[in-house]
């Protein structure tokens, strides 16, 4: 047996429709559904990005068990190298400040910043784990 990719991760967002708007109109991602107050999918080639509110989750599981997370968490998207610094300039033209750029050797950057609930983001090189 063997675990193959990450089908879905989550994110725990204070305002669904900042991150909405940041998420899909921003980076633009594609809104798969929402329920109202508790969660939003995100579509990101053949992954999801599920986000949800904690205080909803922690008290209504839906169909599946309760969890949440509170606090700022982590997540990276690959794409080409040669499309960073283009990520950058589109992330300052939406007002969205970088953080941090970072060399990791010869062929690998990452471009970090923040979305609107604190979440740390990584538009990182697509070959930095090959």
């Amino acid at each position: 047996m063997k675990l193959n990719k990450i089908l879905e991760t989550a994110l725990y967002v204070d305002d669904l429709a900042k991150a909405e708007d940041f998420y899909c109109g921003i980076l633009g991602l594609e809104k798969v559904s929402e329920t109202p107050g508790r969660d939003l999918f995100i579509r990101c080639g053949d992954s999801m990005l599920l986000l949800f509110n904690p205080e909803q989750t922690k008290i209504d599981g839906g169909i599946v068990p309760i969890h949440g997370s509170f606090g700022q968490g982590h997540i990276a998207f690959g794409i080409p190298k040669n499309d960073i610094q283009d990520w950058a300039t589109h992330l300052s033209e939406k007002g969205v400040e970088i953080e941090k750029n970072v060399v990791w050797d010869e062929r690998d950057t990452s471009v970090y910043f923040r979305d609107p609930s604190g979440n740390s983001v990584e538009l990182a090189s697509e070959t930095l784990y090959k």
